[in-house]
């Protein structure tokens, strides 16, 4: 086990979960989606106004399957020839994707959710930043684009306009996650007038009392019936309009109370979703649990007899076997995509919930910008609503401190700070990055029975 150089993984932050589950005789395959529709995405509508090249279609189409084939083939490609930023700019390898956080305000406080533990700002981002990342992906040729990531997009009342703008400025794949609570019929419609390509809904529980349990209201109660609503009106809205985006798929993540709500989830959603799936679950620091009392005592006898590490991360499938991850691989993320918070800090990936370990900068306000947080701390602490569920959030810690300057996003992803972090995982150090040693992405181990 010397492969386990400075892991160090506390009890509740142990890698938990179940092996994917695709019901795939019933789903609809995103990719094959987006490539037999290209002609309806509106990147290449609006292209084809003003280029008449017959193959411009066939042109769109293999733009999209080569970007999909590299999600993967580029960071394999990258770790194999060992690539840093300037091999990277030699080979024009460019980020597959920008997530960009347009809100970090959710309004749900969900038990599994790293807001749990890792205080998080309500904020959204500043318009003129927005816009400028987006120009600067368009320039780059990124293929896609995620407009979220700690919080729920659709508490952003410019969304739609983004949206919109990057499908304008060639973005392929626009992409949200939701939670559906502020899906409205008008805000359905404005989404797919944006030129939306996919829209994954999160969404926990078969029944009303587990999804109620794992998806609480932060400023008020949240409904079963209504999010579920929220969804089969959109599926009908979309149908009524004609439309063939956005893709929608569905997940809900495996957990004890879960676990026993596959069938009534996938009877919910089939036929209003596009695609309805099922996911391991990942710890984040909330008081979630996967594991029964049995499991629990097979998983420490097995660490026992096989003199593992305690508290080794490991995976539940959905039959209930156990695997214990025997060591690292190096994280594919920053060979594949970049990350903005709302103030403009670029993160290394997206794991690093609180942007910890930045790599970069693309606004100054992201310099110092402890208020924010300070803010959300004050309010925890004087019992505000909404923060009576975050009462375990803490200030997270600092693990990088790059030089305060602004960059652009080709600067940041072919720079120095972005490659200390590729230099350790190529080496298969990723564990001696303090950010890292405690990750719980449960491609970043090497597995075992």
């Amino acid at each position: 086990m010397s492969k386990f150089k400075n892991f160090n993984i506390k009890d509740n932050e142990v890698l938990k979960g179940s092996v994917y589950l695709n019901n795939s005789k019933k789903n609809i395959d995103k990719d094959e989606y987006m490539i037999l529709n290209m002609k309806h995405n509106l990147s290449y509508k609006i292209e084809s106004e003003k280029n008449k090249n017959p193959n411009l279609l066939d042109d769109f189409k293999i733009k999209f399957k080569r970007y999909r084939e590299n999600w993967n083939l580029q960071p394999k490609s990258c770790i194999e020839k060992k690539f840093l930023g300037t091999q990277m700019a030699n080979e024009k390898i460019i980020p597959l994707c920008v997530d960009v956080e347009v809100a970090s305000i959710c309004d749900l406080a969900c038990p599994f959710c790293y807001r749990e533990f890792i205080v998080t700002p309500d904020k959204i981002i500043n318009e003129k930043l927005c816009l400028n990342l987006i120009d600067q992906a368009g320039e780059m040729g990124v293929p896609s684009m995620k407009f979220n990531w700690r919080g729920e997009p659709l508490l952003n009342p410019k969304i739609y306009d983004y949206i919109n703008y990057a499908k304008k400025k060639g973005i392929l794949e626009t992409i949200i996650n939701t939670n559906a609570t502020n899906l409205t019929e008008t805000n359905s419609k404005k989404l797919i007038d944006s030129g939306l390509d996919l829209m994954i809904y999160s969404f926990d529980g078969g029944t009303k009392k587990t999804y109620e349990k794992m998806r609480p209201g932060r400023f008020h109660q949240n409904s079963f019936e209504k999010v579920y609503k929220n969804i089969k009106n959109f599926h009908r809205i979309r149908s009524d309009l004609g439309s063939k985006f956005p893709f929608t798929k569905i997940q809900m993540i495996l957990t004890k109370d879960t676990t026993n709500e596959v069938d009534e989830f996938f009877n919910n959603f089939r036929g209003i979703v596009d695609n309805v799936t099922v996911n391991q679950y990942t710890e984040r620091g909330g008081d979630i649990k996967d594991l029964n009392e049995d499991e629990k005592s097979k998983y420490k006898n097995i660490l026992k007899e096989n003199n593992f590490p305690e508290n080794t991360p490991y995976m539940k499938d959905i039959e209930g076997n156990i695997k214990f991850a025997t060591g690292r691989e190096p994280c594919k993320q920053p060979f594949q995509r970049l990350l903005v918070t709302y103030e403009g800090k670029v993160a290394m990936c997206c794991y690093d919930w609180g942007a910890s370990h930045p790599v970069g900068y693309t606004d100054e306000k992201a310099f110092n910008n402890s208020s924010d947080y300070k803010e959300v701390v004050h309010k925890i602490r004087n019992k505000k609503k909404g923060f009576e569920l975050l009462k375990d959030a803490k200030l997270s810690a600092e693990h990088n401190k790059p030089k305060k300057k602004l960059n652009s996003l080709k600067e940041i992803w072919l720079g120095s700070e972005i490659d200390k972090v590729r230099v350790k995982h190529l080496n298969n150090q990723g564990g001696d990055l303090s950010i890292c040693s405690k990750c719980t992405f449960k491609d970043v181990y090497k597995w075992n029975n």
